[in-house]
């Protein structure tokens, strides 16, 4: 997997968090001048699927396998739940807490997911040993972090106010609004679970139609459809769609072509050349960037539960990961050492499988 490009990709991951982190202060304020956040889902992916069709049509007309009936219906599954699903509970609970938390609960994704894995027998604890331990010693801290920085807020963490802050930003914000410290994380923790059941459907859409430009088109225009169909229903207004502001106009533009189809291209590459485990370990970096950029500019208060939630939920992941990857020292060179033709029933399920990385997922 390691082809070198190393401060290549370095570069590359942190541009793309760079791009969330724009997309969840935009988007932020989008919705904070009345823009619905279902209106928002809706537009992303139709700017998203015309960004990505050309990539589709250009690099994969030639190399994609023939479409069944089977696959077209992992892929719509897979629609409903890494997208329409996910990303609607994901901006309505971004609408209802701030882009802090929102960062924060995305670092959980690891654990749900590793727990649906193993509920569906996908994924083997191995109690017996480090890895296992530390996936579940992992999987229990990002759990009680997000349940911590859920329920407890606490005090203000006394760091001052930011002299850069956004003027701009103050006068978006509706007087009567306040962020809610249980329906956010609720919807944001929702929003993980629905991510971590798109990952199990999405391993077996890879192995039987491994064109990602592609699939990720037929995804995306699947749950353009869906999102629109749920945004009329929530907002059958044509005020509500209007894109008159340039905010909004800016906001939806920028959520489909830099965070769907620019990110999928660069986390592609990093991914080919170092892993899907180097693409995970920057969840951290976006959650520390957010919080800074939202003190600065957005003038967010910082508070001791959002800090110590945080903290566990980043300790967590950390444990998560390095279990995956201790899993992946033993799984390759096992697997270069069977002959071919072996069973090799002793073996655990390949540690990757679901770390896979996706633009259609928020960081």
């Amino acid at each position: 997997m390691e082809k070198g490009g190393g401060v290549t990709a370095f570069v590359f991951m942190v541009i793309v968090q760079l791009g969330y982190v724009g997309m969840n202060i935009i988007a932020k304020l989008a919705m904070n001048t009345g823009m619905s956040p279902f209106v928002e889902v809706a537009y992303r992916q139709l700017f998203a699927t015309l960004s990505i069709l050309p990539l589709a049509y250009f690099m994969e007309r030639n190399n994609r396998p023939k479409m069944t009936r089977g696959i077209l219906f992992q892929i719509f599954l897979c629609s409903i739940s890494g997208v329409s699903v996910n990303q609607i509970t994901y901006f309505v609970g971004l609408k209802n807490s701030t882009p802090t938390i929102a960062c924060a609960l995305t670092n959980i994704n690891p654990a749900v997911t590793f727990i649906m894995a193993v509920a569906f027998r996908l994924e083997n604890i191995g109690v017996k040993t480090k890895s296992g331990l530390a996936k579940i010693a992992g999987t229990v801290l990002c759990v009680g972090g997000a349940l911590f920085l859920s329920f407890y807020s606490g005090p203000v963490v006394p760091i001052g106010q930011s002299i850069i802050h956004w003027k701009f930003a103050e006068r978006s914000v509706p007087s009567n609004t306040h962020p809610s410290l249980i329906l956010g994380p609720f919807l944001l923790i929702l929003s993980a679970v629905s991510w971590a059941v798109y990952l199990i459907i999405q391993a077996k859409v890879s192995k039987n139609y491994n064109v990602p430009y592609s699939s990720t088109a037929i995804m995306c225009a699947m749950a353009t459809v869906q999102c629109v169909a749920v945004a009329f229903a929530m907002e059958p207004k044509l005020s509500a769609w209007s894109l008159n502001s340039e905010l909004r106009l800016f906001s939806s533009i920028y959520s489909g072509v830099v965070c769907s189809a620019l990110a999928f291209c660069l986390m592609a590459w990093c991914i080919d050349r170092k892993g899907p485990l180097y693409v995970s370990v920057f969840s951290p970096l976006l959650l520390v960037m957010v919080a800074i950029v939202s003190w600065a500019l957005l003038d967010e208060k910082i508070y001791v539960g959002t800090v110590v939630g945080s903290v566990l939920i980043v300790l967590g992941l950390n444990g998560v990961l390095w279990g995956k990857n201790k899993e992946t020292d033993v799984y390759e060179p096992e697997k270069k050492m069977a002959e071919p033709g072996m069973k090799m029933e002793s073996l655990p399920p390949n540690p990757n499988a679901f770390s896979i990385v996706s633009p259609l997922r928020y960081p």
